[in-house]
């Protein structure tokens, strides 16, 4: 009888535990996938550097450049894609590579890397030591802001590019923050020091 008493305890624990594991199971809410982000330049050079070194070891930047994308809203030195050209001096090579935030014309997302080409001195860039970035675009762009108020309360929406180079006008490497959608077209623009912060000059 003992045992008979035992089933009939342990039959309303099993139909119980039957109809949980039957029980319609909770979908787990993903969350939404994180809008693309605008980087500054020293971010965008940090996820491309890896690469540009498995190319080549000795790989220095000659350029830094932003690229301003419709999908992605630029901010205050913040782009949302980049380029960098590498060279190489032992192997007398350039290569350019992307980092962008999206898809778009002419870009691919992430990190991308261009056809390696011939390359030899020449123009007013030389390449400079990866050490000499200390100072970020939008470091850069908030000293050249402070220095321009009057040219922004007339053109407030203008795009705004960034180029970093060594260049013998400046002794050390240059953010060159850009009003304008080119460096050829635009009509005014501010140098930086890339290593100390400090404001050189203005271009109009």
């Amino acid at each position: 009888m003992r045992h008979v008493t035992s089933l009939c305890w342990l039959a309303p624990l099993v139909l119980f535990l039957s109809a949980c594991s039957d029980a319609p199971k909770t979908a787990v809410e993903k969350e939404p996938p994180k809008p693309p982000e605008a980087l500054t330049g020293r971010q965008a050079f940090q996820r491309m550097y890896p690469q540009a070194r498995g190319w080549a070891p000795d790989a220095q930047p000659l350029q830094i450049a932003s690229v301003n994308l419709a999908q992605v809203k630029a901010d205050q030195g913040k782009s949302g894609a980049w380029q960098v050209i590498f060279i190489s001096a032992s192997r007398r090579k350039a290569k350019t590579y992307t980092y962008s935030a999206v898809e778009a014309e002419n870009l691919h997302e992430g990190v991308f890397g261009g056809i390696e080409e011939d390359y030899t001195a020449r123009g007013d860039s030389s390449p400079f030591q990866i050490a000499a970035i200390k100072v970020d675009s939008d470091e850069a762009y908030k000293t050249a802001a402070e220095k321009s108020v009057d040219y922004l309360k007339k053109n407030p929406d203008k795009p705004v590019l960034f180029l970093m180079e060594l260049t013998k006008r400046f002794p050390d490497v240059t953010w060159r923050v850009i009003w304008g959608t080119s460096v050829g077209t635009s009509d005014y623009s501010v140098f930086v020091d890339g290593s100390t912060g400090q404001y050189l000059e203005r271009m109009h």
